[in-house]
């Protein structure tokens, strides 16, 4: 009995300790300042315990259709690039300014989280649906069917095998749709002999901030 209440009371204590923190300003929110690596490991652990217990037993469709894969390209150019990046795409403004900073899904490998590589789709799948609080990634899943983010899927785990060129013919028509949407009357407008104009990178990078 002395024991439980030496326990509780030191619970008590650390409770009112950290509430003392918090209050007192001195936990730094900003972006440009780590966490330290005890906060780290903690954040990463919850994190990945919290995916791997709303992904148990999760059904996962054939990833390696071409179909499927096509399908994602255009997807992933206009949802994802901005802040992942993609073969023979360069830093941007926006990426640094981001914590934690998004990894680069062209050149890190998509099956390292996990040795299953199904229960590694089922993560990637759950992210990109359900976005991660207090980061920079989005919940796609308010937007977009289940269909729409398995094909994201399925392209991303092919994306660290293409080349620059792979790539931009993979993803050929994903700028001029965006373009499309967002100047639908340049485009339809016979009266006009010029041409639309480009899509604004910057404007798609901060678009799609993923």
């Amino acid at each position: 009995m002395k024991v439980l209440v030496t326990v509780l009371v030191l619970l008590v204590l650390a409770a009112a300790g950290g509430a003392a923190y918090v209050y007192s300003g001195a936990l730094d929110v900003s972006a440009d300042t780590p966490h330290s690596e005890a906060m780290t490991r903690l954040l990463t652990l919850a994190r990945e315990r919290a995916i791997a217990v709303r992904t148990k037993g999760m059904e996962v469709p054939k990833l390696d259709d071409p179909e499927r894969i096509a399908a994602g390209a255009s997807e992933y150019a206009e949802m994802c690039a901005g802040c992942h990046l993609a073969p023979g795409m360069e830093d941007n403004e926006l990426r640094p300014g981001l914590y934690p900073k998004p990894p680069e899904l062209a050149q890190d490998n998509p099956h390292a989280t996990l040795a299953d590589a199904k229960d590694d789709a089922a993560r990637q799948f759950w992210i990109i649906k359900h976005g991660i609080k207090m980061s920079s990634m989005p919940a796609w899943g308010t937007t977009h069917d289940d269909e729409t983010l398995w094909n994201i899927v399925a392209f991303v785990r092919k994306l660290p095998e293409l080349t620059p060129e792979q790539y931009a013919a993979m993803t050929v028509d994903s700028e001029s749709t965006h373009e499309a949407a967002g100047h639908g009357d340049a485009a339809h407008d016979d009266d006009h002999d010029e041409p639309a104009p480009a899509a604004d990178n910057d404007h798609a990078a901060h678009h799609h901030h993923h």
